[in-house]
């Protein structure tokens, strides 16, 4: 009897020696889930502060009645059918569907100078194609002016041979094009070098050497290890002058205007905040076309 005793005392003792055990255990477990959700929480607030929380209360205040706060689709209705606007949507998409094209068109070019020359010349292309990155926007847009401008650096030089050279860029969507490829073709042919740097130059002797030309090496070769830059290039091109604002303003006419400036002016002009909200979703919208357009083409690449 005695043992007996004994023995229902020892384990009645470790009994809660165990039970303490387990909750440390499911403590520290606890701890361990909790852990990553901390670290994330300062980065997830930001996110939801600063990204999520304008985007949410845009939408809601793009189909609010500016002054009786009512629900309405006049806002949207304003931009997809007044002349004015059609005209300015009509013309930004014209601006951004040429920039793209151009800068993929010479910034591939110049990526494939740049990685397959070996001539001293393209060494000092590849050193100014990483200055456009070091300037600022603006400062960029003022020079550009100085020169192409009716009274600028080119129609002062001209005058000193007898002629009047005024290229006429100013003021209308020459001029912004131009702007936008100085801006765009560096960014558009670093992303293409990026992928030209794995291809091996005994790949293309090789290539050579069984009786490729030059046309066959660029579509077997070259070609398909850039075609997701291609994709990365056309769709940041796109989004990035969609939008913009500094190029525009400075060296666009009063009529169309980009969207850029029409949100401007329903903005500070007008102080239209639900219009402006509007157009904002628009603008959205339409750089969420070429977003999907890459994601669905990443897709199919995957599966």
């Amino acid at each position: 009897m005695m043992q007996k005793e004994v023995i229902i005392q020892e384990s009645n003792v470790g009994l809660p020696i165990k039970s303490r055990t387990n909750e440390l255990k499911k403590v520290k477990k606890l701890k361990q889930m909790l852990v990553p959700y901390l670290l994330l929480f300062p980065a997830f607030s930001i996110v939801l502060l600063f990204i999520v929380y304008p985007i949410v209360t845009t939408v809601i205040r793009s189909f609010q009645d500016g002054q009786t706060k009512a629900f309405t689709f006049a806002n949207y209705q304003y931009f997809l059918t007044d002349s004015i606007q059609q005209a300015n949507l009509v013309y930004t998409l014209k601006i951004v569907v040429i920039t793209v094209i151009f800068s993929l068109l010479f910034g591939y070019i110049l990526a494939l100078y740049i990685r397959f020359s070996t001539s001293r010349i393209s060494k000092i292309v590849s050193s100014l194609n990483l200055l456009p990155r070091f300037i600022p926007g603006l400062v960029a847009v003022y020079s550009v002016i100085m020169v192409i401008r009716d009274s600028g650096v080119i129609n002062r030089l001209s005058k000193l041979f007898g002629m009047d050279i005024k290229l006429g860029w100013m003021f209308n969507e020459t001029g912004i094009v131009i702007m936008n490829l100085w801006f765009n073709i560096p960014f558009v042919s670093l992303l293409i070098l990026a992928s030209l740097s794995a291809i091996q130059r005994s790949s293309i002797e090789a290539a050579k050497d069984i009786g490729a030309n030059h046309w066959v090496i660029f579509q077997k070769i070259i070609f398909p290890m850039t075609k997701k830059e291609i994709l990365v290039a056309m769709t940041f091109v796109f989004m990035g002058n969609v939008g913009s604002f500094t190029t525009p303003f400075l060296m666009g006419g009063n009529h169309p205007k980009m969207l850029g400036i029409s949100l401007y002016d329903q903005f500070n002009s007008y102080m239209d905040y639900e219009r402006t909200a509007a157009l904002s979703v628009i603008m959205f919208l339409i750089c969420s076309v070429s977003a999907g357009f890459y994601i669905v083409s990443n897709m199919k690449k995957k599966y």
